[in-house]
């Protein structure tokens, strides 16, 4: 979140991991899963429920972060084409990775109708136009055009991460700079209703990646801070007490049907003033200020140096912190399994014990695979740490006649090189 910094002054090493990125990116995900579920007594538990914002915006903050940790200290000299080749080689990954999503979503839809027949989703979140324009929909699905439900947030990833090379720069040139340039063409996107257009369904993608931008630049800009060991914004008692107050406002918001009315009456009258509708609405697409606001003071208050990092590294976290050190991978499982679990609900409606199994039993499944993917990990880094330590160890003086024979027979000095 926000000012993720360790000690005041202490810089994070090239190569070292914040504890607090990986507890919070794994329960991005985590929660990511259980509300692509729907239906579930679980996703009343997940934070879109006290809150405007939800787990996306702490997944797209997580990857500005990311980003800026992991290719900010290649560029601190200047803009290289190395830099831009590994941005734009993550961005080819993430189109990789929604391809094979997307598939099995498709897949898994199309096997619920085929074998169980069950064809609610097919008349659901984008797959009807695989019946009624098979050929356009393949174009679409393709060139990102058309984005069914629940497998559409990696297409905007991939956009932001063609342009994070040049954001991690600006920022380190420039942190204001880069603020005031992102929320400027944030507060554009919103007058013009920029964005990428959708085939061959009309309208634009659902995750704006010129409006989502804001939510990343604020991740590159605290990666980049967390780097040398200091906070983008800085601990100040009032803005401890706005930050909460604001978070208390919105809990209030969402729980309390009245104050929901009257919120919604008073948005209405601002907007036939001619207040624009992303600076009032509740708006997920173009990241509304409202929206936009309660992620960032949530995220404030999370960065607090008092409890929340110890809590983060704690031995009872390291579960969720595994998940997020595979972020990538788990969460294309986990969409995957997302997509699975609605099917078997469509197919096979049930209650709080079939959830149980669907939703505990696949967040099991999720760390297990993460899991292995980390004794991989491991074990491909022993491995190239004992190669690398054989190659760069001298070798020994030869003696006099090292090389020289006995009876035929190399001398087995000689024969271990």
């Amino acid at each position: 979140m926000p000012d993720m910094s360790p000690a005041a002054g202490s810089a994070l090493p090239v190569g070292a991991r914040d504890p607090r990125l990986d507890f919070f990116r794994g329960l991005s995900l985590l929660m990511i899963y259980i509300n692509h579920v729907p239906g579930t007594v679980y996703e009343n538990l997940t934070s879109r429920n006290f809150g405007l914002s939800d787990a996306a915006e702490g997944f797209v903050f997580m990857s500005g972060c990311a980003a800026a940790l992991a290719y900010g200290p290649k560029m601190k000299h200047g803009l290289n084409w190395a830099s831009v080749r590994r941005g734009w080689g993550r961005s080819w990954t993430l189109y990789l990775t929604h391809m094979f999503t997307t598939i099995w979503a498709i897949a898994i839809v199309s096997g619920a109708a085929l074998w169980f027949g069950s064809s609610v989703m097919l008349e659901q979140q984008g797959y009807q136009v695989m019946g009624s324009d098979p050929l356009a929909f393949m174009i679409g699905i393709a060139t990102l055009g058309h984005q069914l439900g629940y497998v559409n947030i990696l297409p905007m990833y991939a956009v932001l991460m063609l342009g994070a090379p040049f954001l991690i720069r600006l920022g380190q040139r420039s942190p204001i700079g880069l603020l005031a340039a992102s929320v400027g063409f944030w507060a554009f996107t919103g007058m013009t209703h920029f964005d990428l257009p959708n085939f061959p369904q009309e309208g634009g993608w659902f995750f704006n990646p010129f409006a989502w931008q804001m939510i990343f630049s604020f991740g590159i800009l605290t990666g980049l801070a967390l780097r040398h060991g200091h906070r983008f914004a800085p601990l100040k008692g009032w803005l401890i007490w706005v930050a909460a107050i604001w978070v208390v406002i919105c809990l209030v918001w969402v729980k309390s049907e009245t104050i929901k009315t009257g919120i919604g009456e008073y948005v209405r009258h601002l907007r036939d003033l001619g207040v624009p509708f992303f600076l009032v609405e509740f708006d997920k697409t173009y990241v509304s200020l409202p929206r936009f606001a309660h992620f960032i003071a949530l995220a404030y208050l999370l960065s607090l140096p008092w409890g929340v990092p110890r809590f983060a590294a704690s031995k009872a976290m390291a579960p969720v912190r595994l998940l997020g050190r595979h972020g990538l991978q788990v969460f294309a499982a986990s969409t995957v399994l997302a997509i699975f679990g609605q099917a078997v609900k469509q197919v096979h409606p049930a209650g709080f014990g079939q959830d149980s199994v669907l939703i505990l039993g696949g967040l099991a499944l999720l760390w297990a695979f993460a899991w292995i993917r980390d004794r991989i990990r491991q074990s491909d880094k022993a491995i190239a740490a004992t190669q690398h330590a054989r190659h760069a160890a001298p070798h020994a003086p030869r003696a006099a006649g090292a090389a020289a024979t006995t009876e035929g027979k190399p001398h087995y000095a000689a024969a271990a090189r």
